[in-house]
């Protein structure tokens, strides 16, 4: 396949444009000779005559015409390939693969990812829900960029940067003898069944909830195990027991089930967005980025 150097295809588009050797030459900063040899080569190289030199003027062939046809587009496509490389080097342009656990979509991250579209709205981004668990395996295999967690992602070659903090809430069914916004001690649901999410794999944010537990001085007698945490709420409404969640999950309100605050200091959990530390891609720091200055807002 004959290959044409990009150079000599400028050249010649200077030519045909100006179809005059000396005023070519002129706009291109170059003296005519040198002009003229690059043309005589790439005429050689093609096997055609691009130009008619003949009476005094020069004027294109038909060959120099649909070549000019040609390299206008090729030039243009040339031109727009650097500037979308470029924009994607600066963040401006590309695609960013984020991970979330489903309970973010109540608290930062819509205003998040909103945010991040108004200010790179040519980045095309892909939004999954995963747990801690497969979003730590999806960034191990480089099938996500980030991945908003709670609380955290625990690996040396991840980075976590805290995103939000928020109490932990106790939701209930609405015949329960709590009362709704009302504190709650743990100690108060030492005799109630819990629901715990997620059931695997573990350990999990359900692990966190029993730890809780503990420090208040008991083990729930009764569990049920669910995948997440609209499930949990699912069964809660239907008096399979309680259960602990993050407060942004009691904001938007749920039918049948009311949401009372936990009435102890480490009743809490957080929000990340953790990054492979290999990944210096310029659209992964602008996400974060605006994760911090979110973050900052909020506090």
């Amino acid at each position: 396949m004959q290959s044409i150097n990009l150079r000599r295809l400028e050249y010649f588009m200077a030519v045909a444009e100006e179809l005059h050797f000396g005023r070519a030459a002129e706009r291109l900063s170059m003296a005519q000779p040198p002009l003229s040899r690059q043309i005589i080569q790439l005429e050689a190289e093609l096997e055609v005559a691009l130009f008619d030199r003949g009476r005094g003027q020069t004027v294109l062939t038909q060959a120099g015409e649909a070549l000019q046809k040609r390299a206008r587009e090729m030039l243009a496509a040339m031109d727009d390939a650097v500037l979308e490389v470029r924009r994607i080097d600066q963040g401006a342009k590309g695609r960013l693969r984020v991970a979330f656990v489903g309970s973010a979509t109540h608290g930062i991250l819509p205003g998040l990812i909103q945010a991040f579209r108004a200010s790179y709205p040519d980045v095309n981004l892909s939004l999954w829900s995963m747990n801690n668990a497969q979003q730590y395996l999806a960034l191990i295999r480089k099938d996500v960029d980030i991945a908003i967690a709670r609380p955290k992602i625990d690996d040396p070659e991840i980075v976590s940067i805290p995103i939000q903090e928020e109490p932990l809430s106790l939701a209930s069914a609405e015949s329960n003898n709590f009362t709704a916004g009302e504190p709650v001690l743990l100690t108060d649901l030492k005799e109630l069944p819990f629901v715990l999410y997620p059931e695997q794999p573990r350990p999990s944010f359900a692990d966190q909830v029993l730890s809780l537990c503990r420090g208040a001085g008991f083990e729930p007698r009764s569990r049920v195990f669910c995948m997440d945490y609209q499930t949990a709420i699912s069964l809660v409404s239907v008096g399979e027991g309680v259960s602990i969640v993050p407060q942004s999950v009691g904001l938007t309100g749920h039918k049948g089930v009311q949401f009372s605050p936990i009435a102890s200091p480490d009743a809490k959990t957080g929000l990340s967005v953790n990054y492979r530390r290999d990944n210096r891609e310029k659209h992964l720091v602008r996400f974060a980025e605006i994760a911090r200055k979110l973050a900052r807002s909020s506090s």
